[in-house]
């Protein structure tokens, strides 16, 4: 019983942050369930995997009826990643990881500072992209994600503000749509070789984080976006410390 309210609250909190932030769910998923649920991480990651896609999709669709997926450059951006991610992320075992978490803590540290400086952009949907600009900046990000393991909205989300110049509760919402791709291509490859998952935990936690993205898309309507932007920011800088606290102790 006390793992089942574990999982509640922790998928209710990965769904909040995902509909929400635009980002979190892998970072906050995978130690939920290796610490909290104690399961062996390779089973938490391809139960995170599985969790964060449909959660993201959930949360894409929210956001996507209020008009704020930018769906085009959010394709390119997604896409172009993929390639780079696969292959970088061939050639990052042969770095220590110590290394890697550093790099991204100090490029996590670098794109929050950005987003605490700049403000957020004031510009709507009309604003227009590039194909190109997108897809360039999606393929850095997806060499990024590739080197250093993670990405997905913590990355996506600054990308899209710092690179592209979107809104943030844009960035939010296209983010939700590269997090779903790159989540759902990563389990594709992983569910073949993948033992089975205890459905007794992953359901609740999944339903909760559905239910999660939901009222965080609600309380990104609510939330000024240049409050959003720093509480993202904040967020990120979070995230960043654990991790070299992690690393290095």
């Amino acid at each position: 019983m006390t793992e089942l309210i574990l999982a509640l609250i922790a998928g209710g909190a990965v769904g909040l942050s995902l509909g929400a932030l635009g980002g979190g769910g892998s970072v906050l998923a995978v130690p939920a369930l290796i610490y909290l649920l104690h399961m062996a991480p390779s089973e938490a990651t391809t139960a995170s995997l599985l969790i964060v896609a449909a959660t993201s999709v959930t949360g894409l669709l929210a956001h996507a009826r209020a008009g704020n997926v930018r769906w085009k450059a959010g394709a390119a951006f997604a896409v172009a990643g993929l390639p780079l991610a696969v292959v970088v992320g061939a050639l990052s075992h042969r770095l220590p990881q110590t290394l890697l978490t550093v790099a991204f803590v100090l490029l996590a540290a670098a794109a929050a500072w950005r987003m605490l400086r700049t403000g957020a952009p004031d510009r709507g949907a009309g604003h227009t992209v590039r194909p190109g600009r997108a897809a360039l900046a999606g393929a850095g990000l997806g060499g990024v994600t590739g080197l250093l393991g993670v990405g997905g909205g913590f990355l996506a989300v600054p990308a899209l503000v710092t690179a592209l110049g979107f809104a943030m509760p844009q960035a939010v919402a296209t983010s939700l749509l590269v997090i779903a791709a790159n989540a759902l291509a990563a389990l594709a490859a992983r569910l073949p070789s993948s033992s089975g998952l205890d459905w007794a935990l992953v359901g609740p936690f999944l339903g909760a984080a559905v239910l999660g993205a939901w009222d965080g898309k609600r309380i990104a309507a609510k939330v000024p976006a240049h409050r959003l932007q720093r509480a993202f920011a904040a967020l990120l800088l979070t995230v960043a410390f654990f991790m070299l606290a992690d690393a290095l102790w």
